[in-house]
């Protein structure tokens, strides 16, 4: 449930870090105090089951209420909550299933997302790092089963549904990799990709359906770390030409800019976790996802120093919520999960 106070001082923190376990250790206690901290990113190794999660963000809470909690939570491989959760399907699985009957497709997609945000919002978490709004052509597994088919029309209906149940619980969405990482045959993770399309060519595919997105309301953008050598040799988010000039200004995004994590390896070109974040903010990124600890520990005097005054990020934290003890007994909620049941079924 929503537990951020109405009397809280303004978070003015830039970092989202990570934490070492399921239990907060006392260098972290310290960490979560520090004024450059914005916020938490949970991952598997942090989650034994519902219960160590809940006690974990209430201790987390104590410390700082108004710290960002997040996850990657889409479903299917990308899923750090299992136990006790809900198992969501890949979002490929919404794609097939939309080739054979469109509105159920919507209906269920809609109802998955909002039963996602609730059990997330049930243990005090503000936010999932999705939709993935990523094109799978076939070039990547990165993206593969985690995107929403290859066709921009029927991402953007799907994607548009899901939002509509995430936005219903009372979360905010982050539509990611902006402008697009499915048209590389490389793995962010683990190199720096390069596009070598045209803007123009950018433009007619990948980019719509976050264009769409943003002309709904998209509470927040994540960047890919990838090279597009026809518009900038940065990449995209270390990129004021992408971030400024065509995300803030040519396509009018307001929302919240949130780095993909800059420990990877697309995100190494930049030089050390200093460089990196100060590149990436000086380009137009709000919040830094960083799950190094010795990065963190480098760059939080760095930002002491920093005269970078961070924006309202307050869309993100969460609005709604409720106890797992109600959730578990409404009908849209059984009736959702019988049917993603049936959707793992039919498409395993």
């Amino acid at each position: 449930m929503n537990t951020h106070g109405q009397n809280d001082a303004k978070n003015n923190g830039v970092l989202i870090i990570d934490l070492e376990g399921q239990t907060l250790q006392p260098e972290e206690r310290e960490l979560l105090l520090h004024p450059g901290v914005a916020g938490v990113l949970f991952f598997a190794r942090n989650f034994q089951d519902r219960k160590q999660l809940c006690d974990l963000v209430s201790d987390i809470r104590s410390i700082r209420q108004n710290l960002i909690l997040m996850v990657d939570q889409e479903g299917g491989r990308v899923q750090r909550f299992r136990n006790d959760f809900t198992r969501l399907p890949p979002a490929e699985h919404y794609a097939r299933y939309f080739n054979c009957d469109p509105q159920k497709a919507l209906e269920l997609i809609e109802d998955c997302g909002w039963l996602m945000a609730e059990e997330l919002l049930s243990c005090g978490l503000d936010l999932s790092l999705a939709p993935v709004l990523d094109l799978n052509l076939g070039l990547t597994e990165i993206v593969g089963d985690r995107a929403l088919g290859s066709e921009t029309e029927n991402v953007i209906k799907l994607a548009t549904a899901w939002c509509s149940g995430v936005h219903e619980s009372g979360m905010a969405c982050v539509g990611k990799h902006f402008p697009g990482h499915g048209s590389v045959n490389e793995d962010s993770h683990l190199t720096l990709p390069r596009d070598n399309r045209s803007l123009n060519a950018i433009r007619q595919q990948d980019m719509v359906p976050f264009k769409t997105l943003i002309e709904q309301g998209i509470e927040a953008i994540m960047p890919a770390h990838i090279v597009f050598s026809e518009v900038d040799d940065q990449p995209c988010g270390f990129s004021s030409i992408w971030l400024k000039d065509i995300l803030r200004e040519q396509i009018g995004f307001s929302g919240v800019v949130i780095s993909d994590c800059l420990t990877m390896e697309g995100a190494a070109s930049a030089g050390s976790y200093t460089l990196r974040v100060e590149k990436a903010l000086n380009a137009g990124c709000d919040l830094l996802l960083l799950s190094n600890r010795k990065g963190v520990r480098e760059v939080l005097p760095w930002l002491e120093q920093s005269s970078f005054c961070p924006p309202d990020f307050s869309s993100l934290e969460a609005s709604g919520g409720r106890a797992l003890e109600e959730l578990v007994t409404l009908d849209r909620y059984l009736s959702c999960k019988d049917r993603l049941d049936y959707l793992s079924e039919r498409f395993k």
